[in-house]
């Protein structure tokens, strides 16, 4: 039997709110904004990116980061190998700080979800690429719940 709740309003109850932002093109050899967080601390649910335009270069890798407006930046998990990932490969953030990203292996089929929430202060959230000569894009879409009031986020 269903439970009548509609897809969006379940996905908002269990996760929080969803940003979804457009694909971008990778940066090169530096960290791209992909998020920004307004207002307070957030609590991050889920980060998920999905390629959007196969990944060249010669050995990218990537990892997520966390710039606060006060403070140093930090790593939201270690790098992880995206060289020649094709069209509808998806990227994790794997939940506890210090995990390496999350690939859907040797392809476009899943991905472990985030484990663990991750709580961000004010600031970005960005995408850093190891590589001077990267190509391709990544679409990334962030749910979260605000731990401040009037705490937000909006694709860069």
């Amino acid at each position: 039997m269903a439970s009548g709740i509609p897809g969006a309003q379940l996905r908002r109850l269990l996760l929080g709110t969803a940003v979804a932002g457009a694909a971008k093109t990778v940066p090169q050899n530096a960290t791209g904004t992909i998020f920004t967080v307004a207002g307070g601390r957030v609590l991050v649910t889920g980060l998920v990116g999905k390629v959007t335009t196969v990944i060249g270069g010669t050995t990218p890798s990537a990892k997520l980061v966390a710039t606060p407006t006060v403070g140093s930046a930090n790593d939201l998990c270690t790098a992880t190998a995206i060289t020649a990932d094709e069209v509808g490969t998806l990227y994790s953030i794997p939940g506890p700080t210090g995990s390496a990203l999350g690939v859907s292996g040797s392809g476009s089929g899943g991905v472990t979800g985030q484990t663990a929430p991750v709580i961000v202060a004010a600031g970005t959230i960005g995408v850093n690429i190891s590589a001077a000569d990267a190509t391709g894009a990544i679409q990334w879409t962030l749910t979260y719940v605000p731990l401040d009031d009037g705490a937000t986020v909006t694709a860069a």
